[in-house]
C-alpha cells in the first residue's frame, strides 16, 4: 500500500500558483476549478500538533483539478520537473484512462508542466500526452524532451504567481475546431 510522505509535496509551488490563479478566475467569474483531494487514511498522528505523519492512500486519485471554464468541462493534472526532459512514468495509467474518458464526454483534459530549470510552464494537451504515452508504452523513449514540445503551448507566469492557462485552453479549442 503506498504511504503518504513528503514526496507528495513535490509540486506544491506549482499547485500554489494554480490555486491562486483559480481563486482569481472564480472571483472574476471566468472559471470554477477545484483541487481534487487525494483520499488518505491516517496511520500516525502527532498528538501535540495533530499533524498526520504517516498515512496511506485509500485509492488512486484521478487528476489534481476539475471544473468548468465558461461552461466547458476541464480537468488537469499538475506536474513539475527539474530537467529538460519529463519522465512519462510521472503520468499514471489511471490518469490517462480518466482523461480519455473525460474527453469522450466533450471535456478538455490536459497537464500543466512546470520546467523549473527554465522557469517556464507548458500546457500539454491530452492528445499530445497520448502520443508520448503510447511511444513510451511501445518500447520507445520513456520521456519527452522539451524541444519536442509545441512551442505555441509554452507560457510564463504573470506577476510571478498567476498562471494564464485559460489562454492555452483557447489555443487548444482553436486547434480542435480547425
Amino acid at each position: 500500500m503506498p504511504t503518504f510522505n513528503s514526496r507528495g509535496l513535490r509540486g506544491s509551488f506549482l499547485e500554489e500558483c494554480i490555486n491562486h490563479t483559480n481563486d482569481i478566475l472564480r472571483q472574476d467569474g471566468l472559471a470554477l476549478i477545484q483541487k481534487v483531494p487525494t483520499p488518505i487514511t491516517p496511520i500516525d498522528i502527532e498528538k501535540e500538533t495533530r499533524h498526520i505523519t504517516l498515512a496511506y492512500f485509500d485509492k488512486k486519485s484521478t487528476v489534481d483539478y476539475i471544473g468548468a471554464v465558461q461552461g466547458i468541462p476541464v480537468c488537469f493534472d499538475a506536474k513539475e520537473c527539474n530537467e529538460d526532459t519529463f519522465p512519462m512514468h510521472n503520468i499514471h495509467e489511471h490518469q490517462m484512462t480518466f482523461m480519455e474518458d473525460f474527453e469522450k464526454q466533450d471535456g478538455i483534459a490536459f497537464f500543466l508542466i512546470y520546467f523549473k530549470t527554465h522557469d517556464r510552464y507548458y500546457y500539454l494537451r491530452f492528445e499530445e500526452a497520448l502520443k508520448f504515452w503510447n511511444r513510451s508504452r511501445s518500447g520507445g523513449r520513456k520521456s519527452l524532451r522539451i524541444e519536442e514540445l509545441d512551442q505555441d503551448f509554452f507560457f510564463d507566469s504573470s506577476n510571478g504567481y498567476f498562471l494564464p492557462y485559460l489562454d492555452m485552453i483557447n489555443k487548444d479549442l482553436d486547434r480542435r475546431d480547425a
